[in-house]
């Protein structure tokens, strides 16, 4: 399927009233994928609905919940992560962190998620400042569940020194609120786009990140200055010096000097061309 389809579909679901997911994520790799096709979608989707056929049957506490995720996805599935899965693309991709079983923290907790969601757990996404984790329970009283740590039980000190090592702040109560599925979207895209821009031969997986998140009803404004950038750069110094351009009028108002630093980038992308 040609890419404008995917990102029409992602456009579509992003705008849900309820956004899926697993949706979401699958046409984020579809994005990346050029082999990946709607069978290959529809088979992750599978595989999800399989994991979660294996979840032991019957009521469960928010803890029992998270001891049975943590045995059947973090043991014997063998779904966890280590520090040389942050430098390879595919740790952002849903359909590979299926098959290899590997990933970044936010990838793994979309896997327990899903899963978990499928079985019937009461789960979400919480979204700790440089570390994504699982929460079963309400609010302020959940279990937390580490998925890049085949699934280990967090307690409150672990969190708190997760978040200290991540930001040097103490842990506040509104950082273990559910995380929205547009925000743990945009989150991976922005995980992409920092891989990317540490790769300058990437610079065309940057663009597509860039240009999905984008899609998504809200997003940092800044977003559209730096396609501009990602489109000179790659040699489009048309089309990047007029969005450079639409950005400085959106900035004018609050930010003028920075507003017409802009333009005169923008200028010098149009000059590239004589």
């Amino acid at each position: 399927m040609h890419s404008t389809e995917w990102r029409r579909r992602f456009a579509e679901e992003a705008r849900e009233e309820r956004p899926d997911l697993t949706s979401l994520c699958l046409l984020v790799s579809a994005e990346a994928d050029p082999a990946l096709d709607q069978a290959g979608l529809d088979a992750a989707e599978i595989e999800l609905d399989r994991l979660a056929g294996l979840v032991p049957f019957g009521p469960k506490s928010p803890r029992a919940w998270a001891a049975a995720l943590a045995d059947l996805l973090g043991e014997r599935c063998g779904f966890h992560g280590t520090p040389g899965d942050y430098e390879r693309l595919e740790s952002s991709l849903l359909h590979q962190v299926l098959r290899r079983r590997r990933g970044l923290p936010i990838l793994l907790s979309v896997v327990w998620i899903e899963v978990a969601r499928r079985a019937g757990a009461p789960v979400y996404g919480v979204a700790l400042p440089g570390h994504f984790v699982v929460g079963f329970g309400e609010p302020g009283e959940q279990v937390l569940a580490d998925p890049f740590d085949r699934g280990r039980l967090l307690t409150g000190p672990d969190v708190e020194l997760l978040v200290a090592g991540a930001t040097g702040e103490p842990l506040r109560p509104s950082m273990l609120m559910p995380a929205d599925p547009l925000d743990i979207v945009l989150r991976i895209l922005n995980n992409i786009r920092a891989w990317a821009a540490a790769r300058p031969e990437c610079s065309h997986v940057a663009l597509w990140a860039v240009e999905l998140s984008l899609l998504l009803p809200a997003h940092p404004a800044r977003l559209r200055y730096e396609r501009a950038q990602l489109l000179i750069q790659r040699g489009d110094f048309i089309t990047g010096a007029v969005e450079m351009e639409a950005y400085a009028e959106v900035v004018a108002g609050i930010e003028p000097v920075a507003a017409e630093k802009i333009r005169e980038l923008a200028r010098a992308a149009r000059a590239m061309l004589n």
